[in-house]
């Protein structure tokens, strides 16, 4: 059955109005003006047809329907207080629900989770990987990490990692005759492509950097175009070919030697890797923690590459 209640603003101006036998002070409770809370209260002693108040001066009592409705209405709003609480309780506890990029993920973020769950064995991380951008008003995710230009309304932006573009390929394709030793050997080498659909049209690609670089004996859309830009990766660790690396997301596989970077030309993204979540966010311990680990992570990845 549908429940027949009068307004909530009413029941909440008299339930504190009643506690405090004062119209200031439950203004003051309420953060509203008392001019508010006594019309709020008329308001619902018109709905209910009586009077819940005797009003003398600068004094309040109760009337006997007053006396009659404070102690269930206070018990009520103690549950409502109880149930949000829980809420909020298991908001800032539970795990961390983390929304992200499947490249960002698998190439720089999982080979450095390790070190924050140590750090926070206490804090259990749940990682969602897609191309989407994440609605914190509706999905269930603590903060994210996006690849954009930072402007992004309503939540805090934190920036992590620039980025540039390259090509890379497996330490392989160095040898033999036609080894990639120098700019005119990259016509004997399969280009690989991202499919992923870009931004804009001034992120990099292999006609950008061939342009760049002054090649001209490279066709450009010559190769196997692979989706997402893991795939084009984990082709040129495998030697099938050459591919234009994010610095940031290939530099652990340049350190271990996985990939090698053949010419020394890169050219700047126009987009970041970026932190956010909703203002208050890091208000929760969870949220907090992951951010203080992840800036520092980036921090230090930062300075390896610059030293590199």
């Amino acid at each position: 059955m549908a429940r027949r209640l009068p307004p909530l603003n009413g029941l909440r101006a008299f339930e504190t109005a009643a506690r405090h036998l004062s119209i200031s002070a439950a203004a003051e409770e309420l953060n509203v003006t008392p001019a508010a809370v006594s019309q709020q209260i008329k308001g619902l002693e018109g709905q209910l047809g009586l009077s819940l108040f005797r009003r003398m001066n600068r004094a309040l009592a109760l009337t006997e329907h007053g006396r009659l409705l404070l102690p269930g209405l206070s018990d009520g709003f103690d549950q409502l207080d109880r149930a949000v609480g829980e809420v909020r309780q298991a908001q800032a506890g539970g795990p961390l629900n983390l929304s992200t990029s499947p490249s960002f993920a698998s190439k720089w973020l999982i080979p450095r989770l390790d070190r924050f769950q140590a750090a926070h064995p206490e804090i259990d991380v749940r990682i969602s990987a897609g191309m989407d951008l994440v609605d914190f008003r509706r999905d269930e995710v603590d903060c994210a990490v996006r690849f954009g230009r930072g402007r992004y309304e309503g939540v805090e932006a934190i920036w992590l990692l620039g980025e540039e573009v390259f090509p890379v390929c497996s330490p392989a394709l160095l040898e033999g005759p036609r080894g990639l030793r120098s700019l005119d050997q990259l016509r004997h080498h399969r280009l690989l492509h991202d499919g992923t659909p870009m931004f804009d049209d001034v992120t990099p690609d292999w006609r950008m950097w061939l342009q760049a670089a002054r090649v001209d004996n490279v066709d450009a859309s010559h190769g196997t175009t692979l989706t997402p830009w893991t795939m084009v990766v984990q082709a040129a660790i495998e030697g099938q070919g050459v591919a234009l690396g994010r610095r940031a997301l290939v530099a652990d596989d340049l350190a271990a030697g996985r990939l090698v970077r053949p010419f020394d030309l890169g050219l700047p993204l126009p987009f970041s890797h970026w932190l956010v979540y909703p203002p208050g966010a890091e208000r929760r311990p969870k949220v907090r923690a992951f951010r203080d680990w992840l800036v520092a992570e980036a921090e230090a990845a930062r300075e390896g590459a610059e030293t590199a």
